[in-house]
Parts: structure tokens; sequence; C-alpha cells
């Protein structure tokens, strides 16, 4: 079997589309998470009053967290919490969150699901388990052969990487460049 840069290019597609998709698909939704954040959503709210303790770095030692977990009877395990401006989260397993204003006690408890295929889709975007950033690796790998025989497949004409192709490759290049100088 002869191999060329069509053939490859052609293969490796083929076998990364349902990534690239996926991929392509959850990275533009995590652009723009700070507006809109479909990983999960909530299917039963409730709203809490919780007792302040008078010290106010009290409400960020572990003691205080659990003292509210079984207070609310929340039925999941606790997993981490932060303090962040007035409001405290609280993440427990099984996709329960609590947000609280620190100042005056009021907050409410979501229970979450994940959105079907959107969420799933983020999840493999967002992953840190040790096969998963393995296999993106490879992917990534997957995706420069696809960009370097990309390249090359057209071998004669006008419309040849050598002709026309690095002129579109250095514009491509050029602007992240650019974005990457004015806001980093």
């Amino acid at each position: 079997m002869k191999w060329e840069n069509r053939n490859v290019h052609r293969d490796v597609a083929y076998f990364y589309i349902g990534l690239i998709i996926a991929f392509s698909f959850s990275g533009i939704i995590l652009n723009h998470r700070q507006d809109w954040y479909p990983m999960d959503y909530a299917y039963e709210t409730k709203e809490v009053q919780l007792e302040l303790p008078s010290d106010k770095s009290a409400i960020d030692s572990e003691k205080y967290i659990k003292g509210i977990s079984e207070k609310w009877e929340l039925g999941a395990e606790y997993d981490s919490h932060r303090i962040r401006d007035n409001e405290l989260r609280i993440f427990y397993n099984d996709n329960i969150i609590l947000d609280a204003d620190i100042n005056t006690g009021k907050g409410i408890v979501e229970y979450k699901r994940k959105t079907p295929f959107i969420g799933q889709t983020m999840f493999l975007h967002k992953t840190t388990h040790k096969f998963w950033i393995w296999y993106s690796d490879i992917f990534g790998i997957g995706m420069l052969v696809i960009a370097f025989t990309g390249m090359f497949i057209i071998t004669k004409g006008k419309n040849t990487f050598r002709r026309r192709g690095w002129k579109l490759a250095l514009a491509g290049l050029i602007f992240p460049v650019i974005i990457l100088i004015l806001f980093s």
C-alpha cells in the first residue's frame, strides 16, 4: 500500500472526526462559560439560611463547613469549598452545590445533573484522567498529522502550499501571535 499525503490525511481525519467535533463544540462553549455554562443544570433548588459564626474567619474552617452539611442533610459527601468575594460555595459529590452570602447567610442548594451530550463533550474537554491525557496527546499528534499532510495534498498548480498556501498559513499564525502580544 502506497502511503500518500492524501490517504494519511483522510484516514487520520476519519478516525478522529468524532473527537474533532466534540472538542470543537465544547471548546466554543467553554470560551463563553461566563455567559452560559451548560455542562449541567439544576433540577431542584432549596433556599437555606446559614447560621454564621461571629468570627468571620471561622467560615473557612472545615469544622464549620461540615456542620453546614450535617444540618441541611444534603445526603452527599463533602468535596471542597471556596470563598470568593462575599460568596461561600461548597461542592459535594453527586453534583450538589451550596452557594451562600457570607454576610447575610442567605443561600441556595442546587441539585444538578449533567446536560446530555453537551455535558459529556465538556467533560472530555476538561478531564484530567491520566488515560485521557495520553489519548488527548495522541489526538494532538493526529491533528498535527492532519495539518501537515493537508499542506501537501495539492502538489501541482497555482494552489499548492509552496505557491499560495504558505501565505494563508503565515496569516493564520500571525493573528494569534498579535493577540498574545496584545493581551498577555
